[in-house]
């Protein structure tokens, strides 16, 4: 018990920012609060706040508490509010992992009008160049693309995508088109090196049936707004989500080649496996999935603009 009240002290301690305005909301006195304050860090053993006479700021040990410290109090409302039976407004904080260029585009305006219409809902978006993990770094949610996770989190698809072959008309024009896989032997292909995927090898689905391609080229980058450009300039082939080409097909910079040969990699919200999954992470899921559907990622959008 005593642990639960130290958490939410020093919750509101960290979101007040000073002793003083602490101490008024707890109506006692700021010497009571800094006596406090000393009496965590010696239980803990570490310093969770850097004060003088005039300031306060956190450790880096501090913010971690405090991070966890609105998890938790989060947690002990929800179970609450469970055993009452109570029917909740969306509340409280949820941190999502998304990678960047979808994460930056799609993700990241799609979190900005979920806060809209739940406001009693706070969102810490993490954008990484590769997935993070969930457990490891106390995710509620990620989105992820292409490959399921492993039995131990659930997935909710949000939207479905492929991967295309895809080249500026400069270089098609400067090199010719590819009519088949083989081709690819003969053109420079640019990169993206995320995940796991083997480096230099490209997956088709064509005809039911999975496809493996060694490619060749001088461009790799884990960035996938890099890559792109270096396929507008004319750098050569890149294969990439329809999501982050279809604007630039639409305004014809890019044009998709070897239509016929794609990878399937539909967009998944993840999440651990939990017996009962809260309130607000349950209609950010159902959120999103309403908010993708209403978009076609290689037409137009309807409703949700791409800018």
């Amino acid at each position: 018990m005593s642990q639960t009240l130290d958490l939410a002290f020093f919750h509101l301690l960290a979101e007040k920012g000073s002793l003083a305005a602490t101490a008024r909301d707890l109506g006692v006195t700021p010497p009571a609060v800094s006596k406090r304050l000393s009496a965590l860090e010696a239980r803990l053993g570490i310093r969770l706040v850097n004060r003088t006479t005039r300031s306060m700021s956190l450790t880096a040990e501090g913010e971690m508490y405090f991070s966890h410290a609105e998890r938790i109090l989060t947690q002990i409302n929800e179970v609450e509010q469970l055993v009452s039976s109570c029917r909740a407004t969306p509340k409280g904080l949820i941190r999502v992992n998304a990678i960047l260029g979808f994460g930056r585009r799609y993700i990241g305006p799609a979190l900005a009008a979920f806060h809209t219409r739940y406001p009693e809902v706070k969102v810490q978006l993490e954008l990484s160049d590769h997935p993070l993990d969930l457990a490891t770094h106390g995710f509620d949610l990620a989105i992820r693309i292409g490959n399921l996770p492993d039995a131990a989190f659930h997935a909710r698809k949000i939207a479905a995508n492929r991967r295309l072959l895809c080249a500026s008309s400069l270089y098609l024009e400067k090199h010719g088109t590819p009519t088949r896989l083989a081709d690819l032997q003969n053109h420079s292909c640019i990169f993206l090196r995320q995940n796991e995927a083997t480096y230099g090898v490209w997956n088709f689905n064509h005809g039911g049936r999975t496809q493996n391609v060694k490619v060749h080229g001088a461009l790799s980058c884990n960035d996938g707004e890099v890559a792109l450009n270096w396929a507008l300039e004319g750098y050569g082939i890149l294969q990439r989500s329809e999501w982050d080409l279809a604007r630039y097909v639409r305004s014809g910079r890019l044009k998709v080649v070897l239509e016929d040969y794609t990878e399937q990699a539909d967009i998944y919200a993840v999440y651990p496996q939990q017996l009962h999954l809260s309130a607000r992470v349950r209609s950010l899921i159902d959120f999103l999935v309403e908010r993708f559907s209403n978009i076609n990622a290689m037409g137009e959008d309807s409703g949700h603009p791409e800018d």
